[in-house]
Order: C-alpha cells, then sequence, then structure tokens
C-alpha cells in the first residue's frame, strides 16, 4: 500500500489489507469483529478515503498510471502460487496453532463491555480525530473564489 503512486490504487490495497485482518479474526473464532472490520473498516473509513482522495481532485498530470510489465506479471503468477501453496499447507494444521481463546472472545456482548469501560475515553478521541480528518479534507478540497 505505502509503495503505490496512485492513491486509489493504494487505497485499495488498504483494503485488501483490511479483509485479510478480518480473516484473522474469522480464524479467532471472533466472526463478530471479524464483521465489524468489513462493515466500519473496509467499508466505511474506505468511503471516507475515497471521498477525500476525491476531493483533492488531482489532475491527470498528478496520477501515474503504471502499465503492468511481464516481469511484474510473472512475480504476480509466481505469488499467486506461493499463496496457494501455502494456503495448501497450512490448512492442514489445525487452529490450536493460533493458541486458546475464551469462548467469550469476539462476541457481541464482550466487545460492547470492553469498548464502554475500558476504551470508551480512546473511541471518542478517534471519533474527534476523524471529524477533525473531514475539516481538514474539506478546507483543502474546496477552491478559492477570492
Amino acid at each position: 500500500m505505502i509503495l503505490q503512486k496512485n492513491p486509489i490504487a493504494s487505497a485499495i490495497c488498504l483494503v485488501i489489507s483490511f479483509f485479510s485482518l478480518a480473516a484473522l479474526f474469522a480464524l479467532l473464532n471472533a466472526h463478530f469483529v471479524a464483521i465489524l472490520q468489513i462493515l466500519v473498516y473496509a467499508g466505511a473509513i474506505m468511503v471516507l478515503f475515497i471521498f477525500v482522495i476525491m476531493l483533492l481532485n488531482l489532475k491527470k498530470a498528478e496520477l501515474i498510471h503504471d502499465k503492468m510489465s511481464s516481469l511484474s506479471f510473472f512475480a504476480l503468477i509466481i505469488g499467486l502460487g506461493l499463496f496457494g501453496f501455502l494456503m495448501m499447507k497450512f490448512s492442514l494444521i489445525p487452529l490450536v496453532f493460533f493458541g486458546e481463546t475464551s469462548p467469550s472472545f469476539g462476541t457481541a456482548q464482550e466487545v460492547g463491555k470492553s469498548l464502554f469501560t475500558q476504551y470508551a475515553i480512546p473511541f471518542e478521541l478517534i471519533g474527534i480525530l476523524l471529524l477533525i480528518g473531514i475539516i481538514g479534507a474539506v478546507l483543502l478540497g474546496r477552491k478559492d473564489t477570492d
């Protein structure tokens, strides 16, 4: 994601990272947290990111269009093959590899209890930080009529 020159491609790579993290939560039997990861981050936060990218209104000259060369095509094929091999190899290993979790880990009740007790102040601060980010994007993106 960081190495991408196009901001839209970078945002798509971030979506893939969010889905991968949701898959890890699902492997830990925290299905509620996995669904929250997809809905909140891969959905709402990415819409916010795409909105900010569109609001900045980059010109054609500022966007760099990368064409896939034959070397990157072969690297993609090899990477997909390696990914498939690793998925087949690790699917034979039981999920005990990830360690034991409590039965209430990742349930809606446990997430709500920790969100509104232990993490209430950080939750509110993140909301304020996102609001500041949106205001900053609007101020950067508006056109001066003076």
